[in-house]
């Protein structure tokens, strides 16, 4: 008698603690689909693997509503894959992460997105103006990087670190936006306010009035709220969770 071949899954190949960081990183991705921040194919998230110097990117060519927790591609800070893969990575998308994860111990997971918001509000010599209190979150606690091309160039990735510093979130000019977090829920809470900032700026200015922006006093007592809010991102990305187990829980296969 011959018996069944069996099949081992990743999640059995995987430490518990990385499954479920797939899991999120997964979900997140679903995530930016279901509300319209993704790029066809293009823009990353990473995670990194914990207790590791692994990290974990998403499969190119995959559009955001396919990715699961079992396609992410597993590599090392040099972009090889270190578990195999049926699946290329993109370069470019590998630089602009392993520049922050090489760059913050803090940074296990990286957001970058190309929304239209984000790549306006990044195109204007002002930066995030201080007209909401979505906003006021990043008064003083954001940097920006200048465009240098297309993300090749494994020299530049210093100077993203650099000017990311120690805050959560970046405008990368002319390019998009990029948030930061110890966790996923952290570095989601930050893109969706980050986010939501620029199309709140966006609408403001093309209301053709003056804009009232309060004083640095009230702005800096905002932003000090903001880096109290506890487990707010957590309970958040809870909700999250649950909104796309209902719609669709394949992203946790």
């Amino acid at each position: 008698m011959v018996e069944a071949a069996t099949t081992i899954s990743i999640q059995d190949m995987v430490s518990d603690s990385e499954w479920q960081q797939r899991v999120d990183l997964a979900a997140c991705y679903r995530l930016l689909a279901h509300y319209g921040w993704d790029d066809l194919v293009f823009t990353h998230n990473t995670a990194r693997v914990p207790d590791t110097e692994h990290f974990l990117i998403n499969p190119f060519g995959l559009k955001f509503n396919e990715v699961s927790a079992s396609s992410l591609v597993k590599i090392d800070r040099e972009g090889n894959k270190v578990m195999d893969s049926a699946y290329p990575i993109l370069q470019a998308g590998f630089i602009v992460h392993s520049a922050i994860h090489l760059g913050r111990d803090d940074a296990h997971c990286v957001m970058h997105t190309h929304t239209r918001a984000g790549c306006a509000v990044g195109a204007q010599e002002a930066g995030l103006l201080m007209i909401n209190q979505k906003s006021m979150e990043f008064y003083n606690r954001l940097g920006y990087h200048d465009y240098e091309g297309i993300a090749d160039n494994f020299e530049e990735r210093d100077r993203m670190a650099k000017n990311l510093g120690s805050h959560k979130a970046m405008i990368m000019r002319n390019h998009g936006l990029l948030s930061v977090g110890d966790n996923m829920a952290q570095a989601f809470g930050t893109m969706r306010r980050l986010h939501e900032a620029c199309e709140i700026q966006l609408m403001a200015q093309a209301g053709g009035g003056a804009l009232t922006i309060p004083s640095p006093e009230i702005c800096e007592h905002t932003a000090c709220q903001f880096d109290n809010i506890g487990g707010l991102n957590e309970t958040a990305w809870a909700a999250e969770l649950r909104m796309l187990d209902c719609i669709d829980p394949s992203f946790r296969d």
